[in-house]
């Protein structure tokens, strides 16, 4: 019989594909993930990776031993999912995922749950990514999609307001040219890995690449080049709002609002940190003047 922590490791460097990040999941040290690799691979007599400049890449056998560890993996998922549901204690630690664009606005409703429950441990995590509630990476969601995600349980807290915004000082620069002559003003765009976003597809029919300044691939980032000047762009309100200096050029496009969602993984759901910290998010984020109502 392997030893579990060997298979684990395993598992471990074929999703993240190197040494480095298996051993920052499974929080040991680099030579740990390694001697326990050489283990494996000496037990079973043959050699479970090619590795390469790139990253370990698994040889035959490496999938036929991840194809067979894959149903065991999702079971221990499973059960250890159900466990921490099982939690009934205002205790313990909540690992919350959400996107740079809503950090500012969760991280004081964070503040405020802490000064009520003191044992309660908080880890944010920023990622745009989005981390895989199913695996455990966080426990807790907020999500800006227009579509209601798969395979998780939670609520539609409401919408977030996009407008175009400029800065005055470039608009004092432009001082002549009417709001409304968009092919006339600079602007700020989003790149190839924004363009699925529906304020990206608006400019792509709107605005003439000839008129983009700049383009980013945050949208934290297109507030902070408006706010220098480089010209206008669609802003969430909330972005906005928080940089002096700028103003709105036109009322909220309702096709460009994006809806929020509170969310976790179903086996958590009866967790009592997890729902209370639920219920309090919703509640507070439903009153914010930033958020309409769903």
């Amino acid at each position: 019989m392997h030893n579990w922590e060997e298979l684990h490791t395993f598992a471990a460097v074929v999703r993240t594909g190197g040494i480095a990040a298996a051993a920052r999941e499974l929080k040991v040290n680099h030579s740990t993930v390694l001697r326990r690799l050489d283990s494996l691979e000496r037990a079973l007599g043959v050699r479970l990776f090619e590795r390469l400049q790139t990253g370990y890449v698994p040889t035959g056998a490496g999938e036929e031993l991840r194809e067979r560890l894959l149903p065991v993996e999702e079971q221990i998922d499973a059960a250890a999912r159900t466990l921490a549901g099982l939690d009934e204690a205002l205790s313990g630690t909540i690992r919350l995922t959400t996107t740079d664009t809503l950090a500012p606005l969760l991280v004081p409703l964070l503040k405020r749950f802490r000064d009520l429950h003191p044992n309660v441990i908080l880890q944010l995590v920023v990622n745009n990514s989005f981390l895989n509630l199913t695996r455990r990476e966080a426990d807790v969601a907020l999500r800006p999609s227009n579509t209601s995600p798969p395979n998780l349980v939670g609520r539609e807290v409401g919408s977030v307001a996009t407008a175009l915004y400029a800065s005055q000082a470039y608009l004092d620069e432009v001082q002549g040219t009417a709001h409304g002559e968009w092919s006339r003003h600079r602007w700020v765009g989003l790149d190839d890995s924004l363009a699925h976003l529906a304020a990206a597809q608006w400019m792509a029919q709107h605005v003439p690449p000839a008129c983009v300044a700049v383009r980013v691939d945050s949208l934290v980032a297109m507030a902070d080049a408006v706010a220098a000047g480089f010209g206008v762009a669609p802003l969430l309100c909330l972005l906005a709002e928080a940089r002096p200096g700028l103003v709105q050029l036109a009322e909220p496009d309702p096709r460009f609002a994006t809806r929020l969602w509170l969310l976790c993984h179903r086996d958590l759901r009866g967790a009592a940190r997890v729902r209370t910290l639920m219920r309090f998010l919703h509640d507070e984020l439903a009153q914010s003047r930033h958020i309409s109502a769903a």
